[in-house]
């Protein structure tokens, strides 16, 4: 089957395109906020047990997340002024709640991310997404007060229809094609894809390498090091994609510290959201 979403774009034949203030590179923070069934297997760090129910390692390993690393995550974006991206699922609303205030007292930005990540969208009907769709996207609004204006499924897992579906109710960008360093134009009116990195990922550092927190550092030096050097005639997006349980085991943490102080400090870089990402290049870049 080919590819009938978005059309092949090479980044060298692009019209220069332009941040705010000038800025090279427009970086932003995405932490996902997830919730997982206790019943059923997902990330796992040690396969073995993966499969019981319950599995006290992995299913306790994740909740890590919400009980202590999204905390120690807060205070390291407050001591840098960034403001999160969340992924959120809409399961957290009623079981992490406090997780919610503190976004909201922050001005953070909600993002969609599915009900929970033990249950993925693949394969579903249109009647049957159609309806998931709008139930996660309502109950975020409920919950927040505002209407996520992006989504990521559980796992970057989409339908064929997602996207038009997602238009329908009201959202204009989604974060499932990690292919590019700049947003662009899906063949669906009015939704863009906004990039996401899968390997500037904590997911897969950690736990996919086994990486050192000091090789962590490193690469997200490096990464912007190339982005910032690519962007002198067109502007790139740097995303850090950040999961409370793996981020943020105390060994690890405080290289992720040094790291956002790092971004946070260095010249030329708009530290934005995913939001407002979507939302300059949707008002800024011709169709």
């Amino acid at each position: 089957m080919d590819n009938q979403l978005f059309d092949y774009s090479p980044i060298t034949e692009r019209e220069p395109l332009r941040w705010p203030g000038d800025a090279r590179v427009a970086f932003y923070v995405g932490v996902n906020v997830e919730h997982y069934q206790i019943d059923r297997p997902s990330t796992s760090i040690f396969p073995d047990t993966r499969n019981l129910a319950p599995d006290p390692l992995n299913y306790g390993w994740r909740d890590y997340g919400p009980r202590v690393g999204i905390w120690r995550l807060i205070e390291s974006l407050d001591r840098h002024g960034l403001r999160a991206s969340v992924m959120l699922n809409s399961d957290v609303a009623a079981r992490y709640p406090q997780i919610v205030r503190a976004g909201l007292e922050r001005d953070w930005v909600w993002a969609a991310h599915g009900r929970n990540n033990s249950v993925l969208q693949a394969d579903m009907t249109a009647d049957e997404e159609r309806a998931y769709l709008a139930e996660v996207v309502g109950t975020i609004e409920k919950a927040t007060g505002r209407r996520p204006r992006g989504w990521l499924g559980p796992a970057l897992t989409e339908t064929f229809r997602t996207p038009e579906l997602l238009a329908e109710l009201g959202l204009s960008y989604v974060l499932d094609w990690a292919n590019d360093d700049q947003p662009y134009r899906l063949n669906v009116p009015g939704m863009l894809s906004v990039p996401y990195s899968i390997e500037i990922n904590d997911v897969q550092m950690f736990v996919g390498k086994s990486l050192s927190g000091p090789d962590f550092l490193q690469i997200v030096k490096d990464q912007l090091a190339q982005l910032y050097e690519e962007s002198a005639d067109s502007g790139r997006v740097m995303s850090l994609v950040l999961h409370p349980f793996v981020i943020n085991q105390p060994f690890r943490h405080r290289y992720l510290d040094q790291a956002l102080e790092h971004i946070a400090q260095h010249p030329g870089v708009w530290l934005t959201t995913s939001d407002e990402i979507a939302e300059h290049y949707a008002r800024t870049v011709a169709e």
